[in-house]
């Protein structure tokens, strides 16, 4: 049975990366954006509250979601799979559409003032710290994409040796204070392939934890009984994210990846309870959600630059960035949707009928 809650943590979590994205443009910790307009401690809450738990929950769902996959399809058919809906959309959108933050970026921030054609080949021709804030390679957004591509390949390979059904007898006896400890693992594989604050690592973790913990019907119970208590902490945490952010600028990583596991056990629980449900909602972001996150990040730059560059008033600049940039989004969506070969391109492929 379609776990419908997971759908809509996922389509939550993708939507909630416009105004996180949008904020980005104000962010005072340090990181520049692709348009960066000033520092706001105010606006960088929201990025600081909900960084820790964003991307690992994706991955923790997506390790769920596998689980589903494989008890559908062979190995064959799920590696065919996300060659169609990964392999083929990174490798389009790093063509067609990361150049564009990368030319506004460089507009932006240097003057440029060549054409767009001449930008790609520069993009494709130089390369600095990977941010592509100063015009050079990146993978932009896409690096969640890529990486979920690579941890499938590595977790094909690991499945192999240890397919679920051999562990499935431990994770039945987990108690909630063992489920809490699995933030361990989280925590020491941040430091293996970390790119910056992006780690391969990390997200091969929680995606592992996804498929073979947090997919057991057990496990969800346990979370699910534990939700008062688990809910609690994970505000203290949030809480406590922030004051440490006002006060003493401080991120530090151990407390961040405890935040990512006790937030994704959080919102698990939270979709049981209040997300398990197919609402039209549901089904429109199903087919558009990951298409949508492919898309978002390109036109929000885009819009962003403009609305910076000739726009008077912060709260105007705000609500022109993320409102237009979604609306966007959605039309170009639903266009694409409407012509195969380039529908193909970022992974929507219509259901064959039986």
């Amino acid at each position: 049975m379609r776990k419908n809650y997971l759908d809509n943590l996922r389509n939550m979590v993708i939507l909630l990366l416009f105004p996180v994205h949008t904020f980005m443009i104000w962010n005072n910790f340090g990181q520049k954006f692709y348009i960066w307009a000033g520092p706001s401690k105010v606006l960088s809450t929201l990025i600081v509250a909900v960084n820790p738990w964003l991307m690992p929950l994706l991955f923790a769902v997506a390790g769920i979601s596998a689980r589903y996959s494989l008890q559908k399809r062979s190995e064959k058919e799920f590696f065919i799979e996300r060659i169609k809906k990964l392999l083929i959309p990174f490798m389009a959108g790093l063509v067609f559409l990361v150049p564009i933050q990368t030319f506004y970026a460089r507009k932006y921030f240097f003057g440029y003032k060549g054409n767009y054609l001449d930008n790609v080949a520069y993009f494709f021709t130089h390369a600095t710290d990977l941010s592509g804030y100063d015009g050079c390679f990146t993978p932009g957004q896409l690096w969640f994409i890529l990486f979920l591509f690579i941890i499938s390949m590595l977790f094909l390979a690991l499945n192999r040796f240890i397919p679920y059904e051999k562990v499935e007898k431990y994770g039945d006896r987990l108690n909630i204070w063992q489920i809490l400890a699995l933030f361990i693992p989280v925590a020491l594989l941040y430091y293996i392939g970390n790119f910056g604050s992006f780690s391969i690592g990390k997200c091969f973790a929680m995606f592992i934890l996804g498929y073979y913990v947090l997919s057991n019907d057990r496990v969800l119970e346990t979370i699910k009984r534990n939700a008062g208590p688990i809910l609690v902490l994970f505000a203290a945490l949030e809480i406590a994210l922030i004051v440490l952010f006002y006060r003493a600028h401080f991120y530090e990583d151990v407390f961040v990846n405890f935040t990512a596991w006790i937030g994704t056990l959080a919102l698990l629980s939270l979709g049981q309870k209040y997300l398990d449900r197919n609402t039209g909602f549901t089904r429109y972001f199903n087919a558009a959600s990951y298409p949508v996150y492919i898309l978002h990040q390109s036109i929000l730059v885009a819009v962003a630059y403009y609305a910076v560059t000739y726009v008077n008033g912060l709260i105007l600049q705000i609500t022109i960035i993320m409102m237009g940039s979604f609306l966007m989004t959605i039309a170009c969506y639903e266009i694409i949707n409407k012509i195969p070969f380039i529908r193909n391109l970022l992974g929507i492929y219509k259901k064959k009928h039986a």
